[in-house]
């Protein structure tokens, strides 16, 4: 892997993403003597980082917290010694991040890992090679959303969908899921779609995310204007790939922004994502406000608005079940770490618990309630 070349200059800085904003924060480090820098890429504790005077390797021992949402990151902005300070240099601090890409981890503690910091487009990308998972674009959209960027959709290797009508059914299928969320058709092979791309993601940072062979490295390349990333194809059975990037790198686009690309994302858990998840599912949220009980479950219930929608066709049942289910399991996230929230559940089990006991007894006594 190579980084695109940049000219060695304070100019490196303000490609990278640095303005007045980060300069007022910087300030108590610059008066310290530290120097500011991007990371652009996290390895084994240590990380490379775009200072005035050009890529610099530094050590994070210094700012690896206990907390894994804290730890150096891609995309960070931080505060390094200057030249001559000694061989390793260390990063002493980082600035204040204005967005964080999370996701909880895939083991069963109860931590979350952050993906990408500092982000304001994320690029969740889809490949036409296999069929549409609804469910898991609807994921990735409530963590784009939870994280403060603006998603887009990007369906790759359109070329594979050479007709016209049956790619519009792809792209409207995917626009019923993400509610004001450009959804873009896109081929790295023909170019279509790639300068409504790089139009759209200039001037600021963008992540690309995706599960392993959705063609994120190609893009990357396509969008950076070099073969910055390596390429592997993906298996004709599932459309899988293998994990071509290892770790999350950041370039700058000649076009203006940088782009962060990740490695395949096999789980994508929500991680204390409520509101992403009711972005993603507005309308479900929107119709619960015409329920009849404002904690209506929209399960039984009379007056349920949502209910109704389901009745008359307007709102699919997959839809309230994709949203149900991200529901729970977020709530099951926040609860390993607060008390209030799994007192909440405890409350709701054991109602659930007399209502089932209820309707047994009912059964029983032939409809005659004791």
């Amino acid at each position: 892997m190579s980084f695109p070349r940049s000219s060695v200059s304070s100019s490196l800085l303000d490609a990278h993403g640095w303005d007045s904003g980060w300069a007022a924060d910087f300030a108590p480090h610059a008066a310290r003597g530290l120097v500011p820098g991007r990371v652009v890429r996290v390895d084994r504790g240590q990380c490379d980082v775009a200072t005035a005077e050009g890529i610099v390797r530094a050590d994070t021992a210094f700012v690896t917290p206990h907390d894994p949402l804290r730890v150096v990151c891609t995309g960070d902005w931080a505060a390094v010694d200057p030249e001559g300070a000694g061989d390793p240099r260390y990063v002493r601090a980082c600035l204040p991040r204005r967005t964080a890409f999370a996701r909880s981890t895939s083991s069963k503690r109860s931590e979350g890992q952050i993906l990408a910091a500092n982000v304001d487009h994320a690029v969740i990308t889809v490949s036409l090679a296999v069929e549409l998972d609804l469910g898991r674009i609807e994921r990735f959209l409530a963590l784009a959303w939870e994280s403060g960027a603006q998603p887009t959709v990007v369906l790759s290797k359109a070329d594979l969908v050479p007709d016209p009508v049956g790619l519009s059914y792809l792209v409207e299928d995917v626009e019923t899921v993400a509610p004001g969320v450009q959804v873009l058709p896109l081929s790295s092979t023909t170019g279509e779609g790639l300068d409504v791309l790089a139009a759209t993601v200039a001037g600021g940072t963008t992540v690309l995310l995706g599960v392993s062979g959705a063609g994120k490295s190609t893009l990357a390349n396509a969008l950076v204007g070099e073969d910055v990333m390596d390429v592997r194809a993906a298996r004709d059975v599932d459309g899988k790939g293998r994990h071509t990037t290892t770790t999350r790198n950041l370039f700058v686009l000649p076009g203006g922004g940088v782009l962060i690309d990740t490695p395949g994302l096999r789980g994508v858990g929500l991680w204390d994502a409520e509101a992403g998840v009711g972005q993603v599912f507005s309308e479900i949220e929107e119709l619960a406000g015409d329920c009849r009980f404002h904690d209506c479950a929209h399960e039984s219930e009379p007056g349920c608005a949502v209910a109704a929608a389901i009745e008359d066709g307007s709102l699919p049942v997959r839809r309230l079940e994709s949203y149900r289910k991200l529901i729970r399991e977020n709530r099951r996230i926040v609860a390993k770490t607060d008390a209030r929230v799994r007192s909440e559940m405890l409350k709701e089990w054991k109602r659930m618990g007399r209502e089932g006991q209820k309707a047994m007894e009912l059964k029983r006594g032939g409809g005659r309630v004791r």
